[in-house]
């Protein structure tokens, strides 16, 4: 297990009623009504937000990728993620898969970046060799 030597930020939240309830950020920033998965309730799913939060730090570490090579990455980058809720033998887990999509980018470097993004951003990190996980260059 990695120790951080140095904090950059630390989220906080506070959560009430799990699935079927709400989460708030200290600085009120995020403020989501929750809902189960796949329900027809109002609001967002832990789920959903791991995927936004996966996707959008994905892209900041092909930027730094990027950046390392002097090249500018395409205005309309983007990552759509698809993280899975399933089940094996009863217990719960997830699943991901990213689809990376660098118009402009001849696809041997996208793949060259994907690469060094999943080494680098920190929710690839967290999810390495935990869950299944799945990297496609659209």
């Amino acid at each position: 297990m990695t120790k951080i030597d140095k904090v950059l930020y630390t989220a906080r939240t506070h959560t009430i009623g799990g699935r079927d309830g709400s989460a708030r950020s200290d600085d009120s920033q995020l403020d989501v009504k929750l809902s189960p998965p796949g329900s027809a309730h109002a609001g967002t799913n832990p789920e959903q937000l791991f995927a936004a939060g996966w996707s959008a730090c994905f892209i900041g570490a092909m930027g730094l990728a990027a950046g390392k090579r002097k090249i500018k990455l395409p205005a309309d980058l983007s990552v759509d993620a698809e993280v899975d809720l399933g089940t094996t033998e009863g217990a719960y887990f997830l699943q991901a898969r990213l689809t990376i999509s660098m118009p402009g980018i001849e696809s041997d470097l996208a793949r060259t970046l994907i690469e060094e993004a999943h080494q680098t951003c920190p929710y690839s990190k967290a999810t390495r060799g935990n869950i299944n996980v799945e990297l496609k260059l659209a």
